[in-house]
């Protein structure tokens, strides 16, 4: 691309030196063969011979017009190499820019310099460069958004499992339907993820009535084997019904995400204190240590 770009002057220049060179003939020409005979004609008619007429003609028009000729194109050439430079530079830019956003940096921008046309391609550029990096701001914080809100259901599973496995909680109805309800979670919030690869946003769940304290108390008691595991003892101080509105499984999973958080920076031997109550046009729930 760097020999490319660099020609442009060349190939300028050399058009430029073809255009003054064509010029430059015919005007070569009608001056020596037209002009030339039209002077012989005049000096001949004032009595000087043809020869000497020749000879003057020569000596004064024909030594002016190669002078010309040279200082033309050479003119031509250096003006034509000054605007391949002035092209060629900025596109030297957009070059490299392209070749950075291509090699993953999305922060590459190029100035506004040059003629309109190359100053309306660097703006474009730009625009599409800060539309690719905002692009891929969204896919990194989507992933890592992605990962935090599957894990929490997984450590949680895995805990049950472990605690299943070792005989900690027993194997009974009550704990299969707790994995079963945190698989299906999973399963919605992969839907979820599915929604979002489909459109840019997916619409926002209507809420619904919910009772917080059984969504409380099962958070909790999913919670409970990863608790028990890190040496943490658990306090629940709910009313018997707490209702509200709002989507069940984002409640769910911010309950999730808070009693994971207080389990990995609570230290062993603490105790976690949930609790729910009803406010003045809210319900206000809270995880402490």
């Amino acid at each position: 691309m760097g020999r490319g770009l660099g020609g442009i002057g060349w190939r300028i220049a050399a058009t430029a030196l073809v255009v003054a060179a064509v010029s430059t003939t015919i005007l070569a020409l009608g001056v020596v063969i037209v002009g030339g005979q039209a002077f012989a004609d005049l000096m001949s008619s004032h009595g000087e011979s043809v020869d000497a007429s020749r000879a003057m003609y020569e000596d004064s028009v024909v030594r002016v017009l190669l002078l010309a000729t040279v200082v033309a194109v050479g003119v031509a050439v250096l003006l034509a190499v000054v605007m391949g430079r002035r092209l060629a530079q900025p596109l030297r830019h957009i070059g490299a820019a392209a070749r950075g956003i291509a090699e993953g940096d999305y922060r590459g921008r190029v100035p506004r310099e040059g003629p309109e046309e190359i100053v309306s391609l660097a703006d474009s550029f730009n625009q599409m460069a800060i539309a690719l990096e905002e692009q891929e701001r969204m896919r990194r914080e989507f992933i890592t958004n992605a990962a935090h809100e599957l894990r929490t259901p997984l450590t949680n599973l895995m805990g049950y499992l472990e605690a299943l496995r070792d005989g900690v909680i027993p194997a009974d109805q009550a704990a299969y339907e707790s994995l079963l309800e945190e698989a299906e979670r999973l399963v919605r919030l992969a839907r979820s993820l599915d929604t979002l690869t489909e459109v840019e946003r997916p619409p926002a769940d209507q809420p619904v009535e919910v009772d917080l304290t059984i969504l409380i108390r099962a958070a909790v008691e999913l919670a409970q084997p990863g608790m028990r595991t890190a040496g943490l003892g658990t306090e629940v101080r709910v009313p018997q019904h707490l209702p509200a509105r709002g989507d069940p499984d984002t409640l769910a999973q911010v309950l999730g995400n808070l009693l994971q958080n207080a389990t990995r920076y609570t230290p062993s031997g603490g105790r976690v204190t949930i609790t729910g109550e009803r406010r003045p046009g809210d319900v206000l729930v809270s995880v402490t240590n």
